[in-house]
């Protein structure tokens, strides 16, 4: 027995050591990053004072704010559509039987698995089929696509945790399909829907590849902003910028995920 555990120990500390060695590695280039925004020599690599200065240049930057707000369009534009035809899909393949639902469900959740640049070129080549102008609604509508198989993968995660008898004892009551719906089971859905919603949301504002292959000229996004500047090299203002979106994204992204797991012990 002690043989055992002393063979079980170093095993233990090594997995220890190699957990610490990935957060290391994988936040450490955020928190030089966060060092560097409050330097105040405009070249990143000379540490010259700590300054807030690069944080209240960026708010009286027109074109970040500018960029800023068509980034929150798009987001809250597809996230939107997104909620109601996520929301429908996944209890549609939840609650009913139809042909080809199989496939359905793997043409619906397929956006998860391809990659973004694929997305893109496949987006754009159909815009060009049909000879629909580049704008700022040609990004929502990509963004669409992505945001609604993420909105629907979350709530058909939260509906299998759901009684289904409930809705069926409400329409015994008297309930039309439509009154079950909204008072039943909406209202069990709605910690899912908001969860799928704030996870979209993210990636939607902090999507580049899509947005730089569907929009039309004049209409840049926050991330294309970035990349258009950094190719003179990186300065604090990116840096300041960058913290400011890597935050924002952590916080929404953990308030879904907490609303999700609060759902789901409901």
């Amino acid at each position: 027995m002690n043989t055992s555990l002393s063979k079980i120990k170093p095993r233990v500390s090594w997995q220890a050591v190699f957990s610490v060695i990935i957060f290391v590695f994988m936040y450490l280039p955020i928190l030089v990053l966060g060092f560097y925004s409050f330097n105040q020599s405009p070249y990143s690599a000379n540490w010259q004072g700590f300054t807030l200065d690069w944080y209240h240049k960026l708010f009286s930057d027109e074109r970040i704010l500018s960029a800023l707000k068509n980034s929150l369009i798009v987001a809250f534009c597809a996230v939107s559509i997104s909620a109601v035809l996520g929301t429908l899909m996944a209890i549609g393949l939840a609650r009913y039987q139809f042909p080809g639902k199989k496939l359905y469900r793997g043409v619906s959740y397929l956006p998860l698995i391809i990659p973004d640049i694929a997305i893109a070129v496949a987006t754009l080549v159909f815009l060009a089929a049909f000879a629909i102008p580049l704008s700022l609604w040609t990004i929502v509508a990509a963004h669409v696509v992505f945001c609604l198989a993420y909105v629907g993968l979350v709530v058909a995660s939260r509906l299998t945790n759901l009684d289904p008898h409930l809705e069926e004892a409400a329409l015994d009551l008297g309930a039309t399909p439509i009154q079950a719906f909204i008072k039943v089971l909406l209202p069990q859905l709605m910690p899912g829907i908001i969860a799928g919603c704030l996870l979209a949301f993210v990636l939607s504002l902090d999507d580049f590849l899509i947005a730089s292959f569907t929009s039309g000229s004049g209409y840049n996004t926050l991330p294309m902003e970035i990349f258009s500047r950094i190719r003179t090299g990186v300065k604090p203002d990116i840096n300041a910028l960058s913290v400011l979106l890597i935050s924002v994204s952590a916080i929404v992204a953990f308030v879904a995920e907490l609303m999700r797991s609060v759902g789901d012990k409901k």
